[in-house]
């Protein structure tokens, strides 16, 4: 990787921040409760942790998660408002991980930087960052929002399947199988997205910082 001084790694991570906060405000596909297919809105701070490393890279993501809160204010303020809002102490949960904890883990996207190819490095890296916020937002779905389980399976699923699946679950089983598919819906095509592009933009040198690879 070519080395950078401290005001390109600055001037880099802010243009890629920017990037990435516009990116995710183009929704290709949205829930009705949160969440959505974004045009590759978490690839830019990826691409800073590889470029950078998991230390910079942990930096950037919480720059990121912060604006993701601002652009978000109408969703992150209906946790203390309105008729949907929460308890005091959820709220403050949900914002910790579906904002600061889900949006940091992008830094992971730098795990595989030393590996020698740059597209294969850059695709693991968006598979483990986008993979590991799927996670955190199963598990606050299943903590905070299981409430919302049953109607999901009844009203927004329907069916066959649904009925099926409240025959099957109950309590917490049924909040964390209904986090799984819900967050499933968009954050499975995000990490499928987001790998693919990975792959052929890690091929550009001067995205990815290193020198070209020939396959």
């Amino acid at each position: 990787m070519f080395k950078s001084s401290k005001t390109e790694k600055i001037t880099v991570s802010a243009i890629f921040i920017a990037l990435g906060t516009i990116l995710s405000l183009i929704e290709i596909f949205s829930l009705p409760q949160g969440g959505g297919i974004t045009l590759l809105s978490m690839l830019p701070v990826i691409i800073i942790s590889y470029r950078y490393g998991i230390a910079w890279g942990s930096a950037s993501a919480l720059c990121y998660a912060a604006l993701q809160m601002l652009t978000g204010f109408k969703t992150v303020s209906g946790f203390f408002v309105g008729e949907d809002k929460m308890a005091l102490p959820y709220a403050l949960a949900s914002i910790f991980l579906d904002y600061i904890v889900a949006f940091g883990v992008l830094c992971l996207g730098g795990a595989f930087r030393k590996n020698g190819n740059p597209s294969v490095a850059l695709c693991l890296g968006s598979i483990l960052a986008v993979s590991a916020r799927y996670l955190v937002h199963i598990i606050s779905g299943a903590i905070l929002f299981g409430t919302w389980a049953e109607w999901f399976f009844t009203d927004a699923m329907g069916g066959e399947f649904g009925a099926e699946v409240l025959s099957r679950y109950s309590g917490f089983g049924l909040s964390l199988f209904y986090s799984v598919i819900y967050n499933g819906l968009y954050m499975i095509p995000e990490i499928i997205i987001t790998a693919i592009s990975a792959y052929f933009i890690g091929k550009i040198s001067a995205i990815t910082g290193n020198k070209a690879v020939r396959n």
